[in-house]
C-alpha cells in the first residue's frame, strides 16, 4: 500500500494500522516564518481565500505535516453573528472587541449566516485547498465549539458567572450556537473538508466544573457531532487538564479528542478501555515549552513521551505560537516520521 498524509491520518483515527506515527497540528499553525515562506500574510490571511489556502498548504509543503486546516482563529463565528472584531494585525489574531448580545437578550440567527463576514473566505480556501492537495494530506475545516461560541455571543465572564449562578439562562446561546455550528459544519464537509476539529476551548476544565462540562457543553458538542452524520470523522479539542471528563468527551461519539500534555494520556486510555472506548487521542506536544521555546532535540524528546503515552497522531498541545521557528516544528514532524504507529 502507498501511503500519503490523507491515507496515514484517517486510518489512523479509524484505528487501524499505517506505516509511521501520523503528525498535524489540529490547532492552528500559522508562523510568521511560514507567512515569510509562503508570501501569505495576517492580517490578509484571515480574509483572503487564496492567501488563506497559501498559509495553510504551508503546513504540508513547508512543514511536512500530514494536514493542512483553516481558519487561524475562533471568532469567525461571532463575527458572522454580529461581534465587533478587533484587527490582530500582521502580529496576532483577531479578538472580540465588543460581543453581539447582552445577557438575556435573544440570539437572533442571521438567515444568511454562512454569506456573512469570513465564513465565505474559510469556506472557499476549504475548496482551494482541497484542490490543490486534497490527494495528497488531509483537509481540515475547524470551527469553534457551542459552548465557547455561546460563550463569545455574550462575553466570557458574564458567560462563565451564568454557568455557575443561572446555567438554564444559557441555554438559548447555546441551543443557536449549536445551529449555526452544523450549517458551519456542513458547508465545510460539502467544500472538501476531510476532517473537522472543533475547538471548544471555554470548555476547559480550567474555567467550568466537570459537571458543567457534561450539562452545558457535551450535549450540545454531541449535537453537532451527530448532525455530520458520518460524513468526515470530527476531532474535538479542548484545552487543559481534562482528566475528569475525558469519558464524557468520548461519549459525545468524537472520533478523536486532541489533548494537552496536562492530560494523563496513559490513564485516560485505561479507563477508555475499561469502559470500551476505542477513541484515539491527539497530541501532546508543548506548543511553549518544547516548540516555542526548546531545542530540536527538545522538540523530539516531546514527541517520542507523548508517543509512549500512547497518542494515535502527534500534535502541538494546542496553538503554535507564531513566533515559533520551522524548524522546530519541522523536528516535531520529523521526530514522529521516525515512530512506527502501532494501530
Amino acid at each position: 500500500m502507498e501511503w500519503n498524509g490523507k491515507k496515514r491520518l484517517l486510518t489512523a483515527i479509524e484505528g487501524g494500522a499505517t506505516d509511521r506515527m501520523p503528525v498535524i497540528s489540529v490547532c492552528q499553525y500559522a508562523t510568521y516564518e511560514l507567512m515569510e515562506a509562503t508570501g501569505a500574510f495576517w492580517p490578509e490571511a484571515h480574509r483572503d481565500a487564496d492567501k488563506m489556502a497559501r498559509l495553510s498548504a504551508g503546513g504540508a509543503t513547508v512543514l511536512g505535516l500530514d494536514a493542512v486546516r483553516v481558519p487561524y482563529c475562533q471568532t469567525v463565528e461571532a463575527e458572522a453573528y454580529g461581534a465587533t472584531i478587533k484587527d490582530g494585525g500582521q502580529k496576532h489574531i483577531p479578538s472580540i472587541d465588543r460581543p453581539a448580545f447582552a445577557l438575556g437578550e435573544e440570539p437572533k440567527i442571521p438567515q444568511d449566516f454562512l454569506a456573512r463576514g469570513r465564513i465565505p473566505a474559510v469556506i472557499e480556501a476549504i475548496r482551494i485547498l482541497k484542490a490543490e492537495l486534497g490527494e495528497k494530506v488531509a483537509v481540515m475545516g475547524s470551527l469553534v465549539g457551542p459552548f465557547s461560541v455561546a460563550a463569545s455571543l455574550v462575553g466570557i465572564a458574564p458567560f462563565l458567572k451564568a454557568s455557575l449562578k443561572k446555567p438554564d439562562s444559557l441555554l438559548p446561546y447555546l441551543e443557536a450556537a449549536t445551529k449555526t455550528a452544523i450549517q458551519y459544519a456542513k458547508a465545510m464537509t460539502e467544500a472538501g473538508a476531510d476532517i473537522l476539529v472543533i475547538e471548544d476551548m471555554m470548555a476547559s476544565l480550567d474555567m467550568i466544573s466537570p459537571r458543567a462540562y457534561k450539562k452545558l457543553a457535551a450535549p450540545y458538542e454531541k449535537q453537532v457531532i451527530e448532525a455530520v452524520g458520518g460524513t468526515a470523522p470530527v476531532i474535538l479539542h479542548i484545552c487543559g487538564k481534562l482528566d475528569a471528563v475525558m469519558t464524557y468527551i468520548a461519549e459525545t461519539g468524537v472520533s478523536a479528542i486532541s489533548v494537552e500534555s496536562a492530560v494523563d494520556v496513559h490513564a485516560a486510555l485505561e479507563k477508555f478501555h475499561e469502559a470500551g472506548i476505542r477513541t484515539p487521542i491527539l497530541g501532546a506536544v508543548h506548543p511553549i515549552h518544547a516548540l516555542l521555546e526548546g531545542t530540536e532535540e527538545d522538540v523530539a524528546a516531546a514527541v517520542r513521551k507523548s508517543s509512549e503515552d500512547g497518542v494515535s497522531v502527534i500534535s502541538p498541545d494546542c496553538a503554535v505560537a507564531p513566533a515559533t521557528t520551522i524548524a522546530n516544528i519541522k523536528a516535531m514532524a520529523e521526530a514522529a516520521k521516525k515512530i512506527e504507529n502501532r494501530g
